[in-house]
């Protein structure tokens, strides 16, 4: 809790960790969905000693949440939720869009200035239970604040405390959220690699089919491992390929994280950068393809793979989520495109393009001491990268051509596509660069898989980007102008 008073991280921080209290995110609600502007919770002044309160302002608020994991439970004494709310004006109206919105500490029972649990319920009540696709382990819940089924001191409203300054609560949750992005990425990832994990090893122990001779098959041959099969051998490599890029990603923007913190202040400035660009690719790219990961991992299977009789009908119900929570994946194109390639006169999007040049160049210098079918490969790979670098630059420039944001955002999710493609290409270039440092001849099989998977990424996955930055640049309209009567 970097934003709140001193009482309230040395408070809250303590408890956290103890694992005596649990936490929340309630951002939010019925009406709003992915539009915080909307959000309709209010929060007003506790009494007239309320700034005077040693665990912050104190406010009471009502309103409602929705999609609040673990919202109400008995597993710990005390649940903390963090709750975004609006501060009304003196005409008692809320301030429009999302510079309106305040943060507030919200407990399930209220605390003494000491951190200790009082035991009196606050005005937090459980309103229903999401039923949900996947994650059907975790309940998730709908949340009412201040409706008076617990009312404080004889007073309907839920007793919070604001974190930081009013007005700002955006600012202060996005701390969280950022790396909380980059959490569901990393979720995304290893559910798509559980899925990779249980159909390679299907895959190696189903016997299936027969091989395909220069005659046909020969139906008195014994069968064969479906791995034996080029069709099975490709869904294999597409999800390698999906599930260890987005991990070396999630691991590139984790170390970001940390040098953001740790390191000299212009290599600091410049990993705060890399973030701000590369978070909506960290956090959408795993989501779509980890998920089409585990949807390849169900056909490997068969129709086993439809059955609760094997566990990768799980995954793809858990992995549906990654989507949609902390950011949809429609919310997160429109950050990329509209903001993070913008901001400060696009120098993030020029240091990414740097780095991945750099990383082509560096891939030319490799091939020079290689034997020749790794070095055309290395050398068609690196221009491949280069190719759609300037690919994504001239789409960019070419969407805010008009100046015409609606124009520019209609296709944000292909270029969204495009661009996390063109990033893991990169990925898959650097980890290809370090195989054949380690291992020149390539004598090691996994260092021989990663190295088919980066081949597999730059001739099935790569040219995807022509067709998806197409619509981008000529500012196609085919969907933005549908009427609603042609549906």
């Amino acid at each position: 809790m970097a934003h709140g008073t001193p009482l309230q991280q040395a408070v809250f921080a303590a408890n956290e960790f103890s694992g005596r209290w649990s936490g929340t995110m309630c951002l939010s609600e019925p009406q709003a969905g992915s539009s915080l502007s909307d959000v309709a919770t209010r929060a007003v002044p506790d009494g007239a000693d309320h700034a005077d309160d040693p665990l912050g302002p104190r406010y009471r608020l009502r309103g409602n949440k929705m999609w609040i994991s673990a919202g109400d439970h008995e597993l710990t004494e005390n649940i903390v939720h963090l709750v975004l709310a609006k501060i009304p004006d003196a005409n008692g109206k809320l301030p429009a869009g999302v510079k309106g919105i305040s943060l507030f500490i919200v407990p399930k029972f209220l605390v003494t200035p000491q951190g200790e649990t009082t035991g009196t319920r606050n005005d937090v009540a459980l309103a229903g239970l999401n039923h949900k696709l996947g994650w059907r382990g975790t309940t998730n819940t709908l949340l009412n604040f201040g409706e008076g089924q617990y009312p404080v001191n004889g007073q309907a409203g839920a007793v919070g405390y604001l974190v930081g300054q009013p007005g700002r609560g955006l600012q202060c949750m996005f701390h969280m959220m950022n790396e909380a992005r980059i959490g569901i990425g990393m979720a995304a990832t290893m559910l798509g690699m559980a899925g990779y994990e249980a159909a390679l090893d299907y895959a190696k122990n189903r016997p299936q089919g027969r091989p395909l001779g220069a005659s046909g098959k020969d139906a008195a041959a014994p069968q064969v491992r479906i791995i034996e099969h080029a069709d099975v051998k490709r869904m294999l490599l597409a999800q390698k390929a999906y599930c260890e890029g987005a991990l070396a990603l999630e691991l590139y923007c984790a170390r970001l994280v940390d040098e953001q913190h740790t390191a000299a202040p212009d290599a600091a400035d410049e990993a705060r950068l890399l973030l701000e660009v590369l978070t909506p690719i960290a956090k959408s790219w795993p989501s779509e393809w980890c998920l089409e990961a585990n949807s390849l991992a169900i056909q490997v299977h068969g129709g086993y793979g439809y059955t609760r009789d094997f566990p990768v009908e799980q995954y793809w119900r858990d992995n549906r989520l990654n989507m949609i929570h902390e950011g949809t994946h429609g919310v997160q194109a429109m950050d990329l495109l509209g903001r993070k390639v913008l901001m400060e006169e696009g120098r993030g999007l020029k240091l990414l393009a740097a780095r991945m040049l750099a990383t082509a160049q560096a891939a030319d210098a490799l091939a020079a001491g290689l034997g020749a079918d790794q070095a055309t490969a290395l050398r068609q790979q690196a221009a491949a990268l280069r190719d759609a670098v300037n690919q994504v630059g001239e789409a960019t420039q070419a969407t805010w051509a008009s100046g015409n944001p609606a124009q520019a955002l209609a296709n944000a999710v292909p270029y969204l596509q495009a661009f996390g493609h063109t990033v893991l290409a990169w990925v898959w270039l650097d980890v290809a660069l370090v195989v054949l440092h380690q291992d020149a001849t390539v004598s090691i099989a996994s260092n021989q898989g990663k190295l088919r998977a980066t081949a597999y990424f730059y001739h099935y996955e790569l040219p995807k980007i022509g067709a998806w930055l197409q619509v981008v640049k000529t500012a196609d309209l085919t969907c933005a102008q549908m009427g609603e009567d042609a549906f």
